[in-house]
């Protein structure tokens, strides 16, 4: 990738969340981080990400909700969804809703590394920007 990876994290969960979007800039994403699905629908809206990496099961609005209104809001970019709960109907229905792909919590770091290389390569093709 020539341009750095830009990723947005959105997890309720503090400690998850500041760990994962550290493991990730030392690898030389640039991560920006909201706690809650409307903090994170802000922020996608002023940004310009490759990636949302997006926690399904969140208090108020649920990731499911905030994956159908960034696909209005921002189409263009990926979102990868990050569960802790094995639910195959969870993750179909984000597929159908436009996920890029999802991911069972606990992720390992070289999985979703490899996922949001994927989905940011994807997306800068689509876009017709280099990769």
């Amino acid at each position: 990738m020539s341009e750095s990876m830009k990723v947005l994290l959105i997890d309720d969960e503090d400690d998850f969340r500041e760990l994962l979007g550290k493991r990730l800039v030392k690898r030389g994403l640039v991560v920006s981080t909201a706690a809650s699905g409307q903090a994170g629908l802000d922020q996608a809206e002023g940004g310009d990400y490759d990636v949302v990496v997006l926690d399904v099961k969140m208090p108020g609005m649920d990731g499911l909700e905030v994956l159908r209104r960034l696909r209005k809001m921002v189409p263009d970019t990926e979102v990868i969804l990050l569960t802790g709960h094995a639910n195959m109907e969870v993750a179909v229905e984000g597929m159908d809703l436009g996920a890029f792909d999802y991911l069972m919590k606990p992720v390992a770091i070289n999985e979703l590394l490899y996922k949001i290389q994927d989905a940011t390569a994807r997306r800068r093709l689509r876009l017709g920007r280099p990769a």
